[in-house]
């Protein structure tokens, strides 16, 4: 104890150097904790968001009017459309519940698995808005929902797909 200051704590006996540096980061702590959030609220985003709008168009019968030839909104592209919007919806619900486990086993492969579940999402969000120009003409590539969306997907892989490759927490985390 120093007597010469009032005010210097006791020194504690516990020292943190004793404790390996894997062990001082690694766990579903820190920032994990976010991203965990974000693996387990993507799946569920994607089915609140999307799906009700193709069972909207199903049973309002705009999927009729689209696919139907000879119908005013009919086009050929239609159908590869949007039977690729469904299959890709669902291939990424499916995905990321994958990535959830991923995460939560704490697998080794999560981290790659995450950085390329974030690139296909912007991809598939570029595509999608090319693929709409094809058949409306008049359509804008990047309406406000799309720039919206596109926007949010590209803060998101900017901000954790450098976390994911530089973490220390993330590299002592998934090992398994």
């Amino acid at each position: 104890m120093n007597y010469d200051n009032p005010y210097t704590p006791p020194a504690s006996n516990v020292s943190t150097a004793d404790i390996p540096e894997k062990s001082k980061v690694e766990g579903l702590g820190g920032w994990l904790v976010l991203v965990g959030l974000g693996v387990v609220v993507s799946p569920l985003r994607i089915i609140a968001q999307v799906f009700p709008t193709y069972a909207k168009l199903i049973s309002d019968g705009s999927w009729t009017a689209l696919t139907t030839p000879g119908s005013a909104a009919y086009s050929p592209l239609w159908m590869p459309i949007l039977v690729t919007e469904i299959v890709v919806n669902l291939a990424l619900v499916l995905a990321w519940v994958f990535v959830a486990f991923q995460f939560f086993g704490k697998r080794a492969r999560f981290p790659k698995l995450y950085i390329s579940m974030l690139a296909a999402t912007i991809t598939f969000q570029l595509f999608d808005a090319w693929a709409i120009t094809l058949v409306s003409s008049n359509a804008e590539v990047f309406d406000a929902e799309t720039t919206k969306e596109l926007g949010r997907s590209i803060f998101v892989a900017l901000i954790w797909i450098p976390y994911m490759l530089i973490s220390k927490r993330v590299k002592a985390t998934f090992v398994r």
